[in-house]
């Protein structure tokens, strides 16, 4: 397995809201997050942050090496590890006024017995590349996705939508949140690339595929480059994931 991993703060913000982790090498699992802060100068880049870290110690804190896991407590482990997070960074928030309106999206990647199981909350993403297909894994959670779902507009007038990044799920924001935890395949060849806004919202889906296809050793690089070529409106985080067995 293979993990290409940058963030870049684009050619607009003034600061890089975005952060990820990846864990270290010898342990039983793998295990990526990535995370889009938001919320005043300085807010975003603290929750993003802090969701990060706080999520990664309670999934290395939780999972017994020497155990087999069933699926079901490997999920109800990720759905902890957010929950935990969302108490971290809402807390966090509760202490200085300045931070009192951040949050952040979270993606979490746990690989583990060619399966990869999935924590999401906000309108960060993660895809899957199988034979030739890439699919979106996740759901956003956007105002402009449930207009989406409730037919109000088409996915052609979501691209360009006014209200874009209004978020109708985050961490860090409330009490409780409800994170969506799935499970999924991960056989050999397989990629699963995580990403935040920042690439999407810049690059369209079939030219993400076609770069990471042509070159999925230099595709973090390469997708970055050319959010920037477009405008690099946003901070850009990519995640590539690649299953070589």
């Amino acid at each position: 397995m293979k993990i290409y991993a940058q963030t870049d703060i684009g050619l607009v913000r003034q600061v890089n809201q975005d952060a990820f982790y990846i864990s270290e090498e010898n342990e039983k699992y793998k295990l990526c997050i990535l995370a889009d802060g938001m919320g005043g100068y300085t807010g975003g880049e603290i929750a993003s942050r802090l969701a990060c870290m706080s999520a990664a110690k309670y999934i290395k804190g939780n999972f017994n090496s020497e155990k087999e896991y069933a699926k079901e407590e490997l999920m109800q482990i990720i759905r902890m590890a957010m929950e935990y997070s969302n108490e971290i960074v809402y807390e966090k928030s509760r202490e200085e006024k300045e931070l009192e309106q951040m949050g952040t999206t979270m993606e979490v990647c746990l690989i583990y017995n060619n399966r990869v199981y999935i924590g999401h909350i906000g309108d960060s993403r993660i895809y899957r590349i199988r034979q030739n297909i890439m699919r979106k894994i996740t759901v956003d959670h956007s105002y402009v996705q449930k207009l989406v779902k409730d037919g109000t507009i088409t996915k052609e007038e979501a691209i360009n939508h006014p209200k874009k990044n209004m978020l109708m799920k985050a961490l860090g924001c409330e009490e409780q949140i409800e994170p969506d935890v799935m499970v999924k395949g991960f056989n050999p060849k397989d990629i699963i690339l995580m990403c935040s806004d920042g690439l999407t919202n810049m690059i369209s889906e079939q030219e993400i595929y076609n770069i990471v296809e042509q070159d999925t050793q230099n595709a973090v690089e390469k997708l970055i480059k050319k959010a920037k070529e477009l405008g690099g409106r946003d901070n850009i985080t990519v995640i590539i994931i690649e299953n070589e067995r």
